[in-house]
């Protein structure tokens, strides 16, 4: 038997014996947003990100200042009803992830070509005379 546990997510589902059989693994779930394969080519650069799940609409890409930023937004609501109580339960997620990838200060939205397929989204980024990556500048956070 399960102990309920008072403060987080699953306690309803102690409670209610709703409870997976297999624990959920939240601990890491940016690690599994927008996998991307990056593949050299001959006349530029073939990025494939894994979207599944998420709609054609829901997808945005922007190039501004040498970046290209793809984001993706993703809703979903479940409802479920029990007529002989009355009981409704419903439950909603909504929430978005991007990625920012340095294309170069050539490259501008006109030259970037992309398809989603299979929940795929395949970006093709030509060459161009791309100056040096910008060195990384970081914060200095006092304690």
């Amino acid at each position: 038997m399960f102990t309920p546990a008072l403060f987080n997510d699953s306690f309803f589902d102690d409670l209610f014996g709703t409870r997976e059989v297999e624990p959920r693994h939240f601990e890491k779930p940016v690690q599994r947003l927008m996998s991307t394969d990056v593949r050299e080519t001959e006349n530029g650069y073939e990025l494939a990100v894994d979207l599944p799940g998420y709609e054609l609409e829901n997808i945005k890409g922007e190039v501004k200042d040498g970046y290209l930023t793809i984001t993706a937004e993703h809703k979903n609501e479940t409802e479920e009803r029990d007529n002989k109580t009355g009981y409704i339960r419903k439950e909603r997620y909504s929430g978005s992830c991007s990625r920012t990838f340095y294309v170069g200060e050539g490259v501008t939205q006109e030259d970037i070509k992309a398809k989603y397929r299979n929940g795929v989204l395949t970006i093709d980024v030509p060459k161009k005379d791309v100056n040096k990556v910008p060195e990384k500048r970081f914060i200095q956070i006092d304690g």
